[in-house]
């Protein structure tokens, strides 16, 4: 997951990858409060969809701490929408 972050940041630095770790578990958490758990939703996923939305997570956060403010808003919005999507979605959500 890590590897997949630093490209989508086109980041070739290791500098971050502390944080990034965190900002990783830190998109996943946000996830599983939102209702999205379950087996897609982990560091070693292969779900194209939750990787989008982990990915989106963290360049959200990274914009926030280092880079233009209107990007972050822009992923964040999209993060939003994306989360809101699997939260509402059976395969991503269980629900008891």
């Amino acid at each position: 997951m890590l590897a997949r972050v630093k490209l989508a940041l086109m980041l070739s630095t290791s500098d971050f990858d502390n944080e990034l770790n965190g900002l990783i578990s830190a998109a996943i958490k946000d996830l599983n409060i939102a209702g999205v758990n379950g087996d897609p939703v982990t560091e070693q996923t292969t779900d194209e969809i939750v990787i989008r939305a982990i990915i989106t997570y963290v360049c959200y956060q990274f914009e926030l701490l280092y880079g233009d403010q209107n990007r972050a808003k822009n992923f964040k919005v999209s993060y939003d929408e994306q989360k809101a999507q699997l939260s509402m979605s059976t395969g991503y959500t269980v629900w008891s």
